[in-house]
């Protein structure tokens, strides 16, 4: 088990990811425990990027609830279909928002939070959960982000 993870701060968003991932891999592999993989898994994160929030939501009971998180007070329950997360669960994709206030049904948590990405986590062809984050900045999120999230949530499936 690793108690820390390594990064240059001068790398690039690329490097830094492709840095992270064996080490965030290396991490998840010794444990089983889901819930801690996402609270390390959003620590990690929160630390080497400084996104506004980053966390997890668990789908239960046909809604999903606040799983780990960093980062400011967060909504606690999401509808299907509702907000990003909603939607990013009900058409199992991933989903980059440049503008929250541009996307319509946004749920804010959060005045501070300017955009978002959201992925879907996949178990046997359902979604199980969603890693949410959230910046401060508008258009933060890319292509390059979702490539990389997603083979990290892949790692919690």
């Amino acid at each position: 088990m690793t108690d820390s993870i390594h990064f240059e701060h001068a790398a690039t968003k690329s490097e830094k990811y492709q840095s992270l991932f064996p080490q965030i891999a290396a991490l998840l592999a010794s444990e089983t425990d889901q819930i801690a993989n996402m609270a390390n898994v959003s620590a990690v994160l929160k630390e080497v990027f400084s996104f506004w929030w980053v966390g997890f939501y668990i789908v239960k009971q046909e809604e999903l609830v606040l799983g780990p998180f960093q980062g400011p007070l967060a909504c606690t329950r999401i509808q299907k279909g509702k907000g990003v997360c909603g939607k990013a669960w009900a058409t199992q994709q991933s989903i980059i928002v440049p503008d929250v206030d541009a996307f319509e049904g946004h749920i804010a948590c959060s005045a501070a939070s300017k955009s978002e990405i959201v992925i879907p986590i996949m178990q046997q062809e359902k979604v199980i959960a969603v890693l949410d984050i959230d910046s401060e900045y508008l258009n933060h999120f890319d292509e390059i982000d979702e490539m990389y999230l997603s083979k990290i949530v892949a790692l919690l499936a």
